[in-house]
């Protein structure tokens, strides 16, 4: 046995605590904040949307201070991760999961609101620099490129979200920019990788779900911007909505996948298909947009509470934080 594993064995996980875990604070926020516009909007009392952002909030700070303990401990491993071509991209779920519970603390409580907006738009930034630096000064193949390269792109289009609430609108719409124009290029390249060259490795297919996210959250962003609804905005949505489709089509390649901690790529994405979909019935009050909100609330509280069980499971069986 080798001394990683007898390592991982004999109970020391933290050396083997993985950035991605980062992802479900992402999943859990963005269902927390579902529940919190679907009781608004629709006028119900679930409070689900309340207790779930509190929880949530306790478990960021965990992951925070516990992958924190891991690069005072561990600094190499850190250092590995982010020189992965494939993990550097979650990297940056830590500043969108800040940006995330600043959107669910508007107008619930507004300092410590603006408090996360600022450090996580700062954070954020600051990711897309050194990352945008790493990608062009590396010689990475295109067999490398995956949904997941949308993460850093997408927290710049979220920004405006809270943002028009914390700062200057301008400011606001420069993230909205980067971002919108970014998630275009890195559409196309990651587009033409999934066509044309060999198909992505099981373990990855979860992250096709993040093709959902940047047009979805985009028209959140750009609505705020905007203050209401015009073509662009129908466009981000629609083609969004048509994105989800076009992957639930695909349901029997998903089926057959087993689980990884990838499989939290498919809940942010359908919280974001959800709230964007609650949106298009406000501002429209379009019927079929109130079911369609049901309908999408519904499949991502059973897709979160799916994924939820099977990461508890994994990690009580010890296939969590492990050597990959």
């Amino acid at each position: 046995m080798s001394a990683t594993a007898a390592d991982a064995l004999s109970g020391s996980r933290l050396r083997f605590f993985p950035i991605t875990l980062f992802a479900t604070v992402m999943g859990l926020t963005g269902l927390a904040i579902a529940f919190l516009r679907f009781d608004h909007i629709m006028h119900t009392r679930t409070y689900a949307g309340g207790f779930l952002l509190a929880a949530v909030t306790v478990w960021f700070v965990f992951l925070l201070f516990t992958y924190a303990l891991k690069f005072y401990r561990y600094p190499d491993e850190v250092r590995e991760e982010f020189r992965h071509p494939v993990r550097i991209n979650f990297f940056p779920t830590v500043s969108i999961s800040m940006l995330l519970l600043s959107i669910g603390y508007d107008g619930v409580y507004q300092p410590l609101s603006s408090a996360l907006w600022h450090i996580g738009a700062l954070v954020h930034i600051s990711f897309t620099f050194v990352i945008l630096n790493i990608w062009f000064f590396s010689d990475f193949k295109v067999q490398t490129k995956n949904p997941a390269w949308f993460i850093p792109v997408v927290g710049n289009i979220l920004v405006p979200v809270a943002g028009v609430t914390h700062a200057n609108s301008e400011i606001s719409w420069f993230f909205f920019s980067v971002g919108i124009i970014l998630w275009i290029v890195l559409f196309s390249i990651v587009f033409y990788r999934l066509i044309f060259h060999e198909q992505l490795m099981v373990k990855f297919l979860p992250t096709l779900f993040i093709l959902i996210a940047p047009p979805a959250v985009g028209f959140l962003a750009y609505t705020k911007l905007t203050g209401g609804l015009d073509s662009f905005a129908r466009i981000l949505y629609y083609f969004g909505l048509f994105t989800a489709f076009m992957l639930f089509s695909m349901f029997r390649h998903f089926r057959k996948v087993p689980f990884f901690v990838s499989w939290w790529a498919y809940t942010f994405p359908m919280d974001a298909l959800t709230i964007s979909t609650l949106l298009m019935y406000k501002l429209t009050g379009y019927g079929l947009f109130r079911w369609m909100s049901v309908l999408f609330l519904s499949m991502t509280v059973a897709v979160i509470l799916t994924v939820v069980y099977k990461t508890i499971t994994a990690a009580v069986n010890g296939k969590v934080c492990v050597p990959e």
